[in-house]
């Protein structure tokens, strides 16, 4: 089956690369370095979009993240449909449904973007169901944050803070936040391409991925500590969680807002199951997996 993914340099695309190189005929694409205008999708089968602006702590314009999330996304999937692919995997982000809340959200959760990152990609998710008839399916996965080796960002200041500093002040922080190890989200859309090969699909598919349980940022801590095996003291602070919601609010969300997720009907529809713990997630985020 050939497939063409987007996105291949960044770490899932890396993955995805290296786990399903021997059952897929990747062929990859970059809106960076190649012309949508000369690319050939003819004998495309299946494309998966994972190339995209994401959430930029700087800040980004609102025509930036349109013209990447949703122009550059609705140019590559008329070209696949106007050429005879079957299927369109879009990487989406539970960003479409707000900011963080103590509900969980589901497959079905109302919509209610916050910030110009998720009002992009619900935007994007709109315009390509559009396109969809019976021989072009969409299918949308929604992911929380997703970790694994290699990954940047605010994981990645976790667990450089873990090496360095043995006592920290996050402890007995209760929250609850869903989150997708990158094997697991691989495996998600294996499933996804095989579905529909296999018994095709309705309209509006909408996949909701997510590792079997949530973390607390204290037991996040706690694991990755482990898998550095380092020894670590987490303490509880008076004062220090007002003093962070004040100071820096932004940094207090990520620390003690809670995201939480049931993916429950998408287990079900695929007859799902993680192929790893949150645990084996953390330990070969640390470690590495041999792919």
């Amino acid at each position: 089956m050939k497939l063409l993914l987007t996105g291949s340099n960044g770490f899932v695309g890396s993955y995805f690369i290296n786990k399903y190189k021997d059952k897929y005929d990747i062929q990859k694409f970059s809106f960076l370095n190649d012309d949508i205008n000369s690319l050939d999708c003819s004998d495309v089968d299946a494309v998966f979009h994972l190339a995209a602006l994401v959430h930029q702590m700087g800040g980004a314009s609102a025509e930036e993240y349109e013209r990447v999330n949703v122009t550059q996304t609705l140019e590559l999937a008329k070209k696949a449909k106007n050429s005879g692919a079957g299927q369109f995997v879009f990487m989406s982000t539970v960003k479409v449904y707000g900011e963080e809340t103590t509900a969980k959200y589901t497959e079905n959760s109302t919509c209610v973007p916050e910030d110009e990152y998720g009002k992009s990609k619900l935007r994007a998710e709109l315009e390509l169901q559009k396109l969809e008839d019976e021989t072009f399916k969409v299918s949308i996965i929604r992911t929380p944050i997703v970790y694994g080796y290699g990954v940047k960002a605010n994981i990645k200041n976790f667990v450089n803070l873990v090496k360095k500093v043995p006592l920290l002040p996050f402890g007995r922080i209760k929250n609850r936040r869903s989150m997708v190890y990158v094997g697991n989200l691989c495996h998600l859309v294996d499933e996804v391409i095989g579905f529909q090969i296999k018994f095709g699909m309705t309209k509006g598919n909408v996949f909701l991925a997510s590792d079997d349980e949530p973390l607390s940022t204290s037991k996040l801590i706690e694991l990755i500590a482990k898998s550095l095996d380092k020894k670590i003291y987490l303490v509880k602070i008076p004062f220090f969680e007002s003093l962070l919601k004040l100071l820096k609010p932004s940094f207090h969300k990520r620390l003690y807002g809670s995201l939480e997720v049931d993916n429950t009907a998408t287990k079900q529809k695929l007859n799902l199951s993680n192929p790893y713990s949150v645990e084996d997630g953390i330990r070969l985020m640390i470690r590495g997996e041999n792919i």
